[in-house]
């Protein structure tokens, strides 16, 4: 029998974000099909299985489908068939699995997306080319530096 691992989802305009909890994940299988059914499926650590389906709210468009293992979990990058906020990330009305949750981390509301391309774009124009002084050093204290605060 395969376990659910947790699943964070976020979305914007023309992607979902889905970030499967799973460390040191082997063997990991994604389908996406155009009607919006997801599919996922991992070994874990101690040959466990690990897998789930979603059937998600809208269609979504196969070829665009990312998948980036990392050490600690897998992000699926999905991309909608139509540009476009959902409602809900699942078809289904219903209250979602326990292992689905929301990615607070990567969400963006509609009114958002909007204003925060516009203040990226702005903010790299305007500092391009300047030095105004600053090191990525600022603030940091050195080893002889501690021993002197010490002393």
């Amino acid at each position: 029998m395969s376990r659910h691992p947790e699943v964070l989802w976020a979305q914007r305009s023309d992607k979902v974000y889905l970030t499967v909890a799973l460390p040191d994940a082997k063997d990991v299988s994604v389908k996406c099909e155009p009607q919006g059914l997801f599919s996922f499926s991992a070994s874990g650590v101690q040959d466990e299985s690990y897998s789930f389906s979603l059937e998600l709210y809208g269609s979504i468009q196969p070829e665009g489908c990312k998948t980036k293992s990392g050490l600690r979990n897998i992000i699926c990058s999905i991309q909608k068939g139509e540009k476009g906020w959902w409602k809900r990330l699942l078809k289904s009305e219903e209250k979602p699995a326990p292992y689905l949750k929301v990615d607070w981390n990567r969400w963006c509301d509609e009114d958002d997306e909007e204003s925060t391309s516009d203040v990226v774009s702005d903010d790299d124009t305007r500092f391009v080319g300047q030095d105004d002084g600053s090191s990525d050093d600022d603030g940091m204290l050195y080893l002889p530096d501690l021993e002197k605060a010490r002393g």
